[in-house]
């Protein structure tokens, strides 16, 4: 059986929207350039058209994944999620307890993760760590660096500002 693909509403709508997109937009312009390369004559030495078929393919691709993440979708409703206890779908406020620096993340599914945008999946060690925590707990994260150590500042959730 697949593994459940957990995602936040917004992550949902992202992949669907980008689906959408792929599907609608992007494979006409593939088409037309394969089309146009076509025309040039001699496919055999014809980068545009080697180029057109990668680009297909490619496309193609990233097609079927979000079809088969979408297929084993578990939607996270943001709004019925418990801020008693850190979990997918809510942003948290940590403090790095070596640093002394506030850190804000919003907890996902591995699909969503983006840690450039403060999206980190309930699979990473720090993620892992921190669900089923509570607001003043202290959790500590093994990595190769050694043991970090972050305490719970807020839970809230993700469309409401942290108090």
């Amino acid at each position: 059986m697949d593994k459940k693909n957990i995602l936040t509403y917004e992550g949902l709508k992202k992949l669907e929207d980008e689906l959408q997109d792929l599907k609608v937009v992007k494979r006409k312009e593939v088409a037309q350039k394969i089309k146009e390369a076509r025309e040039q004559g001699d496919l055999s030495e014809n980068a545009e058209y080697d180029a057109a078929k990668d680009e297909q393919r490619d496309i193609e691709t990233r097609i079927e994944q979000i079809e088969k993440i979408l297929k084993n979708a578990e939607v996270v409703v943001e709004e019925e999620v418990d801020l008693d206890k850190i979990n997918i779908g809510c942003k948290v406020r940590i403090l790095d307890m070596e640093y002394n620096e506030e850190l804000e993340y919003k907890i996902v599914g591995s699909t969503e993760a983006n840690s450039l945008k403060g999206k980190i999946s309930n699979e990473s060690p720090v993620g892992k760590a921190l669900l089923g925590a509570s607001v003043d707990d202290v959790v500590e994260v093994e990595t190769q660096m050694g043991v970090l150590k972050y305490k719970v500042l807020s839970i809230h959730r993700s469309n409401q500002e942290a108090v």
